[in-house]
């Protein structure tokens, strides 16, 4: 490990040494770098082809007007490339990137209508929600890659090209593979997009449409065998410790999913347009009467095989050794909208905005033994109203009026109190959900796990308070949940320990829930010195049946510097902590985490990690080693029962922009 980092930073040092050189022979050099870096340089941007210029939107943005953001030339926070050990969505996981994931925190999901209930591996997922469009002067492309000569590989590129100033088409790839630390922890995954944005010349007209594609591949070891792997001396390499499936290439057990859509969205704005920095790549476009509409089509399949026996328990009694449990499900949408804007002459500081829409969708269910065809209609609300640039008031709802999932809601109510840029902001919520079982908890044909139920919908009731100040870099939010009839996953009941019954699990309904959950962000700088904090205390009067921790904080303390005019940097130390919590069990043919009849809580440990990151001009840098702590202690632990977590590793990653 000495020797890799050694090695690294020998790059690192000749890498500034060459811009250091290069900058010495061409004294026009530093007035290409793009206007963020001229900014840190304090130099003025001459080039007309600077960041400024390579612009993008998202579909949230283009639902209520024309407008861009500038793309991030920064490297803050570029050392969290795996989507597992993200500080801000912490999660417990099978021990290595790729594999089934579950939140650590509390997160409601206030989706309503039909849902199919997977989501070990959701985080990997790009749908079409997550596509960009962009707007680019010049070409713009991107190469951005992780691991080289380590385990984690993972890479992906984008191009974005205007066909002229008012269309551009564009696509993105990614394409990972990962060996894991023990037997059979291998993933991998190819996915991407390929999409394009066209405005008419009167401004009117958008068109926004993209393809999606996903194929994700998890190997499933059924966990390790010894269960004192930290403890026992005889261990060496963790590939050579024993696992419960052990096969390979074509018997090899794995998780697929198999995610395409294509999704097309057209809008067209009557009457009159307000524009914000008219003829600049900041221009806003804000109609006063809009109409949409938005089809979608999407087709996901889940796939679980395995081909041999189970000699170490991995899964419930049982005697099949060729598995190839499947569940497919097609999904057709329409979304018809229309949207009115009621302003004065003072552009967008008192403004009042009602949006009305109407959604159809189609679904075709398909599992190893039943199909169906199902529909739902929703009609959908949202009144806004800003006053005066401080106070943003919303109300919205959405209810599901004919269909299958009848009867769903959510209604919600938002307030945004601006005080003053120093006494800070603050924001108010509450909201009402009525959301029918997702299709795993009413209904599997699967090998080892069967039921038909017909569970009554989830009520859930949350309130908010948040306050925030810039100025102090500080933010806090209190949330209450009242949650009725919560849905989960249990062992069923065992109580004369009969091995027939063990790992066998199925779906539970609780009663009243109650939850409190607090999160605390503050940030503090001095100089160069900086230390970012979050910290997040949740409390129930059923922590064991939502598997969470009370208690989860993060930190970070960097100093930030700049050498030579060239080389912008960033050198921490990240530190992670939960307390002990009642940990899940992992049912692999079902792809659920479940509540077992063991209970363990496993002992829990400060997480420590150090890094840098680093750009140069147009190249992004990391460098980082995870659970440093491991030299020292603890040797290994658990967020998940059976499945240790990632050992002590070193990674590097790069990217780079290009745009003329």
């Amino acid at each position: 490990m000495n020797s890799c980092l050694r090695n690294a930073f020998v790059i690192l040092i000749l890498l500034v040494s060459f811009f250091k050189g290069g900058a010495q022979e061409d004294e026009g050099f530093s007035s290409a770098l793009d206007s963020a870096r001229a900014l840190e340089d304090n130099k003025k941007d001459s080039v007309v082809f600077s960041a400024r210029y390579i612009r993008y939107a998202t579909l949230n943005m283009l639902k209520y007007a024309t407008s861009t953001k500038q793309i991030d030339t920064t490297h803050h926070n570029f050392q969290y490339f795996n989507k597992q050990n993200l500080p801000w969505d912490p999660s417990i996981n099978l021990g290595s990137y790729g594999l089934a994931t579950r939140d650590l925190l509390f997160t409601p999901d206030k989706n309503i209508g039909f849902q199919p209930g997977f989501h070990a591996l959701e985080r990997y997922l790009f749908t079409s929600d997550s596509v960009t469009y962009y707007r680019a002067r010049a070409r713009f492309s991107e190469l951005y890659a992780v691991g080289f000569f380590f385990d984690d590989q993972v890479f992906r590129a984008k191009l974005a090209q205007n066909i002229n100033p008012l269309w551009n088409i564009g696509a993105e790839y990614h394409a990972t593979n990962t060996d894991g630390y023990y037997l059979n922890q291998k993933y991998s995954d190819r996915k991407g997009a390929v999409f394009s944005w066209y405005e008419s010349p009167s401004r009117r007209y958008n068109m926004i449409t993209n393809f999606t594609f996903n194929k994700l591949d998890a190997t499933e070891n059924g966990s390790i065998v010894n269960d004192t792997v930290f403890r026992d001396p005889k261990v060496g390499a963790l590939y050579s410790v024993p696992v419960r499936l052990k096969g390979q290439q074509a018997n090899r057990p794995y998780n697929k999913w198999n995610d395409y859509g294509v999704f097309l969205r057209q809008s067209y704005y009557l009457g009159r347009l307000d524009t914000l920095h008219n003829g600049q790549p900041e221009m806003e476009i804000h109609p006063t009467n809009a109409i949409a509409h938005n089809t979608s089509f999407r087709q996901r399949k889940y796939i679980f095989f395995k081909n041999e026996s189970d000699r170490e328990g991995a899964f419930p009694f049982g005697t099949a050794e060729l598995v190839r449990d499947t569940t497919s499900i097609t999904t057709i949408s329409n979304e018809f909208t229309y949207s009115f804007y009621l302003r004065n002459k003072s552009l967008l500081k008192n403004e009042a905005k009602l949006n009305l829409g109407f959604q159809n969708d189609l679904i075709w269910y398909k599992d190893s033994l039943t199909s169906d065809f199902f529909q739902n209609s929703t009609v959908k609300g949202e009144l806004t109203y800003k006053f005066s640039d401080r106070v943003n008031v919303r109300i919205a709802g959405d209810q599901i009026v004919v269909g299958k999932n009848f009867g769903d809601f959510l209604y919600e109510a938002n307030a945004d109190i601006e005080i003053g840029d120093k006494i800070g902001k603050v924001s108010l919520g509450a909201y009402s959900q009525n959301k029918s079982p997702e299709m795993v908890f009413d209904r599997m044909n699967y090998t080892y796990h069967q039921w038909s139920n017909e569970f009554d919908k989830t009520k859930t009731q949350n309130v908010s308070f948040m306050y925030s100040n810039k100025l102090l870099g500080f933010s806090g939010k209190a949330e209450y949940f009242l949650m009725n009839k919560y849905l989960y996953f249990k062992e069923v009941d065992n109580p004369d320990s009969d091995e027939r019954l063990d790992r066998v699990i199925t779906p539970a309904q609780t009663g009243n829930l109650n939850l409190l959950k607090v999160t605390v962000a503050q940030n503090f700088k001095l100089g160069a010195w900086s230390l970012d904090n979050k910290v997040v205390y949740q409390k129930s009067d059923a922590m064991d049946v939502l598997m969470t921790p009370e208690l989860y904080t993060w930190h970070s303390f960097y100093y930030s510097g700049f050498w030579y005019n060239v080389l912008d940097f960033r050198i921490g130390t990240d530190v992670r902590f939960n307390t002990p919590f009642r940990s899940p069990s992992y049912a692999i043919n079902a792809g659920q985490f479940y509540y077992d009849n063991t209970g363990i809580e496993f002992s829990t440990y400060p997480i420590v990690d150090f890094w840098i990151t680093a750009n140069i001009q147009r190249v992004n840098l990391f460098v980082s080693n995870n659970f440093t702590n491991q030299y020292i202690a603890p040797k290994g632990y658990y967020t998940v029962r059976r499945y240790p977590m990632n050992p002590a590793n070193f990674r590097f990653g790069v990217s780079w922009k290009f745009y003329d």
